[in-house]
């Protein structure tokens, strides 16, 4: 609902109707948002917000448990529609026929969840984005960290803006055949026992094809140190006011993903420019390494890579059980977008990975 128009007002009875995952709708007072698209990436489970599905939820909001930020505050009223008529007066508003079909056609999943005021804000939504930020300058800081629940356009160039998309299932369906494969590669190789670790020396030993799980481990918490650092301290990095390419880079690399943390189609990595950075790692292992042992220990990064990316997104979008560890992860993950983003200070366990 765009600001600028009167709200619309519903009876108590129209709002009792709308409790069910296909419409689902929550009062603030007297103002009335419709949070059926935020049931599936509510971090407390959809349950909870059905169980309070046509009622006040500002004892809720506020706390205890859990008070919501400004920012969780801010988020919620994307799904604004409207304000409950608690006089009655029926013949002052529309039919209830009428106010279905008009909050029907606009709330598309665009225009119900974003409130971006296409009018003021600092960037125009109406063009890419990847060009603009860099000329936000001071602003940039605060304006990347208010995020929004609408898809982002980089680029006009149809073929770079595809490339920058990719759907989840797009990461296990590319990288894992290729960690079979290499898996079955190096514990073969391994097993011909040829592959020795400082054979130029006296103090030269052979690597058995048992130690390929361990290698293989290790490979994994290797990545998980380098993706923390990486994520630390370049993707949380502060870019300088006056940069406007250094902006840029900081937007493209993973201001983006904080500016819209919901866009689908940019939470994981998209394989065609995976590939760049995953084939540089390949060529540094099996140069700095035998092969099969580099090879090994490439394999578990790229496996620990594709656990991490599924992760990230079922954290964004997934249902985990009350009191799982994915649960307390997907918690604590959510608080990182909403009121600690600036930090970027994760606990290395809880970063997953």
């Amino acid at each position: 609902m765009s600001p600028s128009e009167s709200p619309r007002f519903f009876s108590e009875k129209e709002v009792a109707n709308h409790s069910t995952k296909n419409s689902c709708w929550v009062l603030t007072g007297t103002r009335i948002y419709d949070v059926t698209g935020f049931l599936r990436i509510h971090p407390g489970g959809e349950a909870l917000i059905l169980s309070r599905s046509g009622n006040d939820i500002r004892m809720e909001m506020a706390g205890p448990p859990h008070r919501h930020s400004e920012n969780a505050r801010r988020w919620m009223e994307q799904y604004y529609i409207g304000e409950l008529d608690t006089d009655g007066s029926a013949d002052e508003i529309q039919t209830a026929r009428e106010r279905k079909k008009t909050v029907d056609e606009e709330t598309s999943p665009i225009s119900k969840c974003s409130q971006v005021n296409l009018d003021t804000d600092l960037v125009d939504w109406r063009k890419p984005l990847a060009w603009q930020v860099g000329n936000l300058g001071e602003k940039y800081e605060t304006w990347v960290h208010q995020p929004v629940n609408r898809p982002i356009r980089l680029f006009g160039n149809e073929f770079m803006e595809a490339s920058t998309k990719t759907s989840w299932y797009m990461v296990p369906a590319v990288w894992m055949p290729l960690v079979f494969y290499l898996s079955w590669y190096c514990y073969t190789t391994l097993a011909q026992e040829t592959t020795r670790l400082f054979a130029s020396t006296d103090y030269s030993f052979l690597v058995h094809k048992y130690s390929f799980p361990l290698i293989f481990v290790m490979g994994m918490v290797t990545w998980t140190f380098i993706e923390y650092c990486v994520h630390r301290f370049v993707f949380h990095m502060r870019p300088p006011a006056h940069n406007y390419y250094l902006i840029t880079i900081h937007f493209l690399l993973h201001g983006q993903h904080h500016k819209s943390p919901y866009d689908g189609s940019r939470l994981v990595f998209p394989p065609c420019l995976a590939s760049v950075v995953i084939g540089s790692f390949y060529l540094l292992l099996t140069k700095s390494f035998p092969e099969a042992l580099g090879v090994s220990l490439f394999v578990g990064g790229l496996f620990g890579y594709v656990v991490y990316d599924m992760i990230h997104y079922y954290l964004h979008y997934g249902s985990p059980q009350k009191n799982s560890y994915l649960y307390s992860l997907k918690a604590y993950h959510v608080k990182h977008h909403f009121e600690n983003q600036r930090a970027g200070q994760l606990n290395l366990t809880q970063r997953l990975l």
